[in-house]
């Protein structure tokens, strides 16, 4: 199953990606058409949305996807999370999926879109699969962790990085939340969708030259355990968004380092679910 916030409403999507059935319609009402409210009843909706005909769908325009889960109660994301980023970024190997941090859910974007680049900074790439919880999870084993996961999407986390360092302690929140800053799709896509949701390749390109390559395997914490960790301390709610981490290749590890500049367009994608396309431009006079 595939579903997409199209123009702010809750789509069902074909495997092909090209049409999609509108969710509220569909049921009769049963399911509204707001794309965040269906986590909360997700078992309910997936049992529901299992016998739909989607030969009925309508054709769309990509452009007027918007984020999965547009309004998320928790955005969390892990860093380190492959061995390759943590060396190019400095850092030892984490023995425990201890490096946490949140992107504020204002940051949530569509798959395509522009990105106002902040003024006197320095914008990075950060291609990572997402992951969006169907079922509260809390003190949940790494075994039955898929469980409680609704389904799988594209994200990226651009980060700025002058002001991740700045001041006394690191502002990674701050600088990975700017406007813009978390773009996500282009659909979610249930787990069963892939032979081995464990084993994904995914990527990004800047104006055509690719700048990361790596599988989901290669994750240091799988997202089991990435969940099983979150889960022993906190609640993971349904419709919270979770950034599984990036792989080696962000423009911060390279030499001579690398921004994203007015013009670039980044396009990163994780295999068997799509791809993300961002359009960068100037800042605005202050």
């Amino acid at each position: 199953m595939r579903i997409a916030n199209l123009a702010g409403r809750l789509v069902l999507v074909t495997p092909e990606g090209t049409a999609a059935v509108d969710v509220e319609r569909a049921s009769q009402g049963r399911f509204s058409a707001d794309p965040q409210a269906v986590y909360d009843r997700w078992p309910e909706f997936a049992a529901w949305a299992a016998d739909v005909d989607l030969s009925a769908g309508a054709p769309f325009a990509v452009a007027d996807l918007g984020a999965p889960a547009p309004a998320p109660r928790q955005v969390l994301a892990i860093g380190l999370n492959y061995a390759e980023h943590a060396a190019e970024s400095g850092f030892d190997v984490p023995e425990e999926p201890t490096v946490m941090f949140t992107k504020w859910p204002s940051c949530l974007t569509g798959p395509v879109t522009d990105v106002e680049l902040p003024q006197g900074g320095h914008t990075d790439w950060e291609v990572e699969l997402v992951a969006v919880i169907g079922r509260r999870a809390f003190l949940v084993g790494a075994e039955d962790a898929w469980g409680h996961v609704a389904g799988l999407t594209v994200g990226q986390d651009l980060s700025e990085r002058i002001l991740q360092t700045a001041g006394p302690s690191p502002q990674f929140s701050l600088a990975k939340s700017l406007p813009g800053f978390g773009p996500t799709g282009p659909w979610l896509v249930t787990p069963d969708e892939f032979d081995d949701p464990d084993d994904l390749e995914l990527g990004c390109s800047v104006n055509g030259n690719q700048m990361q390559k790596a599988r989901t395997r290669d994750l240091i914490f799988s997202v089991p355990a990435m969940l099983a960790a979150l889960s022993r301390r906190l609640p993971l709610l349904p419709g919270d968004v979770i950034f599984t981490g990036t792989p080696s290749g962000v423009g911060l590890g390279r030499t001579p380092q690398v921004w994203l500049a007015p013009g670039d367009e980044l396009v990163s994608y994780v295999a068997g679910i799509g791809e993300l396309r961002q359009r960068f431009t100037a800042a605005r006079p202050s």
